[in-house]
Formats: C-alpha cells, sequence, structure tokens
C-alpha cells in the first residue's frame, strides 16, 4: 500500500502517416500510464524533424497545462514518459524523454527499467571522453546507441548494435526525424505493447490502458529480445535478439504494478490477481464473515478469494483520492496520521466481523500494522492478513526500489512474529509455487515470469552496486544526498 514498492516509469510512442494532435494524445496515453511513475514527466513532438519538448518535476496533469499541450502542438511522431527514479536522484535532469543531437540527427529517447552494467559502461564511456548531464542510467543508453550510429548504416541497426552491449531490464520507445523504434529486451522483464488508431497511427505503450484511452486497436505485445521500426514504408521487425535469453517478465507487473485493466504478454491483468486470490483461499483458508480488500491492489485478490471461499466480499476501506505522493502532512505528523488520512475504514462493513483483509504485498510492514490497528478500532473483532505474492526477500534489479534486504522485514522476521508484530490472529503469503500460475493458461503468455525478488534466481547477473544514487557526484547541493555516504 503506501509503502509499497514502486516501478521505474511508463513509455508511450505515436507515429503517424498524418500530422496528427501528437502533444494531445500522448498527454492522454501518459495519463492512462500515471500510476507507473509520479516524479516527473515528458513529451517531445516530431514535426517534420523538428523536436518540441517539454518535461518537468510533478503529475501529468501539473506539468502539462492547455497551453503547454498548445506550445507542443501538432507532429507525425511523439515520445513521452512517466517516471519513479531507480537509478538516479529524483531531480528535474533525470526527467525523460532524453534528447540527443548528434552528428547523424536527433533522437529522443524513453526507457522503463534498469540496467545491471550500467555502471562498467559509464565507466567506459567517460574514459572514451563522453560527459553524462544524468544520472541515469538512461543516459548510458543514449550515448551507446548515439557511439554505435557512427558507423551503422540505419538507427535500428545501431539499436541491434546496443542491445550486444546492454544487460539488465529495457523496454525502450526511441524517436528518430523519420522513424519510431520499439525495442524490449530479451528478458522481456518489462512489458511493451503496440496497437493503431482508425487514421492509422501506430501507438507503442507500456500498458494496453494506455491504448484504449486514444482509442487504439490493441495489436500484440513487443516480443523479448524484438525491435519494432515504424517508419513511413511501414512495419520492420527485427529479431535478432528473440530467444536469446529465457522470457522473464516481472511477475509483480500482474500482482500489483500493472492496471487491472490492462493486458500484459496476452494475460488481463485483473483475472491474475483475482487467480491469486482463489489460490490464497485454498492454501490459506480463514472462518471468517467478511473479505476486504486494501486499495487499490489488493481488491481485486479480495475478490478471488470471496469467491473461491464462499465468504462475502465487502468494501473495507475508502481511500482519498485527492492525496498525491508528494503530500506533505504539516507539522511532525506521525506515520499513522498519514495513513488515516489517506484511509479510512467502513466500520458498517467490519464492526463485530472476522475479517480477511487482502493485500498485495508487504515491504517493511509499518503501514501495515497501521492499516491492522485501523480495522481494530473500527470495531473488527479478529484480522486475518492474506498477502497475494510470496514475502520479499530479495533486492530487486531491474526496475523496482527494494535495493537491499535491510528493509524487508520478511528477511528478520518468522510469520508467527510478524503476526504478532502486525497484531493479526492470523498470516499467510501467496505460496512461491503459484507465483507462476497467475496467468494461467493464456496462450499469448511469454511463459516466463522473474520471481528473484521472492527466492533470489535471478536471470541475469547481478550489479556491482544497486545504490540509486550510484552516479551522483560526491559534492552536491541535492539535501537527499547530504548523508555520510557522500561526505
Amino acid at each position: 500500500m503506501f509503502e509499497q514498492i514502486h516501478e521505474e516509469c511508463g513509455v508511450f510512442g505515436l507515429f503517424s502517416p498524418n500530422r496528427i494532435e501528437a502533444a494531445h494524445l500522448t498527454y492522454y496515453g501518459l495519463f492512462a500510464l500515471q500510476h507507473r511513475g509520479q516524479e516527473s514527466c515528458g513529451i517531445v513532438v516530431n514535426d517534420d524533424g523538428l523536436f518540441r519538448s517539454h518535461k518537468d518535476m510533478g503529475l501529468v496533469h501539473e506539468v502539462f497545462t492547455k497551453e503547454r499541450i498548445e506550445q507542443l502542438g501538432y507532429g507525425t511522431a511523439a515520445v513521452g514518459h512517466v517516471r519513479y527514479g531507480t537509478t538516479g536522484a529524483t531531480e528535474r535532469h533525470n526527467a525523460q524523454p532524453l534528447v540527443v543531437n548528434h552528428i547523424k540527427g536527433h533522437m529522443a529517447l524513453c526507457h522503463n527499467g534498469n540496467l545491471v552494467n550500467s555502471s562498467e559502461l559509464r565507466s567506459e564511456l567517460e574514459l572514451k571522453g563522453s560527459i553524462f548531464h544524468t544520472t541515469s542510467d538512461t543516459e548510458v543508453i543514449t550515448y551507446v546507441i548515439t557511439n554505435e550510429r557512427l558507423t551503422a548504416p540505419t538507427i535500428e541497426d545501431a539499436v541491434c548494435r546496443m542491445m550486444d552491449r546492454l544487460e539488465g531490464a529495457y523496454s525502450l520507445v526511441i524517436m528518430s526525424p523519420s522513424k519510431l523504434i520499439a525495442v524490449r529486451d530479451p528478458h522481456g522483464f518489462r512489458p511493451l505493447c503496440y496497437g493503431q488508431m482508425e487514421d492509422g497511427t501506430y501507438v507503442v505503450a507500456s500498458e494496453t490502458c494506455a491504448l484504449d484511452t486514444i482509442k487504439a486497436r490493441y495489436i500484440r505485445d513487443i516480443d523479448p529480445g524484438e525491435i519494432v521500426c515504424f517508419m513511413p514504408s511501414g512495419i520492420k521487425s527485427i529479431r535478432t535478439h528473440c530467444k536469446e535469453a529465457e522470457p522473464s517478465l516481472c511477475v509483480f507487473e500482474y500482482i500489483y504494478f500493472a492496471r487491472p485493466d490492462s493486458i500484459v504478454d496476452g494475460v488481463p491483468v485483473i483475472e491474475a490477481r483475482m487467480r491469486a486470490g482463489k489460490y490464497l483461499a485454498q492454501s490459506a483458508p480463514a472462518d471468517a464473515d467478511v473479505v476486504i480488500g486494501v486499495p487499490d491492489s489488493g481488491i481485486d485478490a479480495a475478490i478471488g478469494y470471496a469467491h473461491e471461499s464462499g465468504i462475502p466480499y465487502g468494501v473495507g476501506f475508502i481511500k482519498n483520492r485527492y492525496i498525491a505522493r508528494t503530500f506533505i502532512s504539516p507539522g511532525q505528523a506521525s506515520r499513522e496520521d498519514k495513513v488515516r488520512i489517506k484511509l479510512n475504514p467502513v466500520k458498517g462493513a467490519v464492526a463485530g466481523k472476522r475479517v480477511v483483509m487482502v493485500d498485495d504485498s508487504i515491504v517493511r510492514g509499518t503501514t501495515c500494522a497501521q492499516i491492522v490497528k485501523l480495522l481494530r478500532e473500527a470495531g473488527a473483532t479478529e484480522v486475518h492478513l492474506r498477502i497475494s505474492a510470496p514475502p520479499f526477500v530479495k533486492p530487486c534489479f531491474y526496475g523496482t526500489d527494494i535495493d537491499s534486504e535491510e528493509s524487508l522485514i520478511a528477511c528478520h522476521h518468522t510469520i508467527e512474529e510478524m503476526t504478532r508484530i502486525f497484531d493479526v490472529d492470523s498470516l499467510a503469503y501467496l505460496p512461491f509455487d503459484k507465483v507462476t500460475e497467475l496467468a494461467g493458461s493464456y496462450k499469448g503468455s511469454c511463459c516466463g515470469y522473474c520471481t528473484a525478488c521472492f527466492g533470489g534466481a535471478y536471470p541475469t547477473r547481478t550489479p556491482v552496486q544497486k545504490d540509486k544514487n550510484r552516479f551522483e557526484s560526491p559534492i552536491s547541493d541535492n539535501p537527499r544526498l547530504k548523508d555520510k555516504k557522500y561526505s
């Protein structure tokens, strides 16, 4: 919930045979992807080779006013990005898209994911004279592409060469003056799909919900390792790097990251979450009167639990929709105060009842304890906590902000200990062997998942260091970085 893990970002792109309202359409697409990143956002519009861009800190509706959208205006292509940073500080210079002007032309690039060899690549590039203006691993990608473009006959050839050098998670949308290119790493860690509008405009996005928003027909997901190039002459698929690695889609896309109305690799997200609830009810039944879900991503799993168990489902919490991620309470408000402001129990649904509370995950556990306290104060006689994911026991290196085991409560406490800490009558997680079954039998699924955060079996080598701020200058005026590590 409010202490949850966060995923890096969402990407979006348009390519049209006609001059269209590119900025408006991209705005709507980013609005649909806002759940994937709330730190910063940006749009670049390509109008006959002229790139107009704007990016800043804040939510989509805050950064892009009506006047700003009109200034970006019309074009034949555009790319957009919403960011939650897992490499690089939360600063404007790390906002995307990144725009590069080089001897072979312009390029704008958006990245979702996290590289595991960014430190080595950055050091190599710096030793050759490259000067970095951001502290994200995304700029490393732009340098690799531009270096390869010096000798490659086309930008898509340069991108293909780039894939030989990158390791880790990357779903990219890249725009040149005449092309739009979508790229998914060979493991397919992060989702990427494309569709088409009635006027022939192609749309690329992290999730299908962004296609729905602008009435684009979903065509298919981009395969792991595939490069799809959209250009005036048509579409070209480059599959040189396909099947180089086992598909490893982050299974947490189904559990938490993706919007429930999206389809990820052929699998409806809402059905995967309800299936998780079903498996929970089978493996961890409870003698209770009502099943409730913690908004938002715990709700679908709670419905699945209720259907399978036969226990009625109820609306147990109301979430304040007007509290942004940047909300700061006045004074030294406690974590409990902040939880109360954001979430309120429905007393009529829980008072005098034995409650099954379903949530998607537990990270540190502090917020979870406060939510249980709210239920107790609202009159719940018993609280049985069910989690629609296995325990987090390992850091993630592919685009989430879990970078160490230190803050993971499941690494330091047993189920019995956490039951006491949270003041619940029982606690159960989704069994690990059920995680890879969340997709069900959908033929469109890539049928391979990354579950490293639950068990430590990483699909790639792990990075030398994971610290989010590893590329920040040792001398910084950023108050977030003024600690012993940088002094």
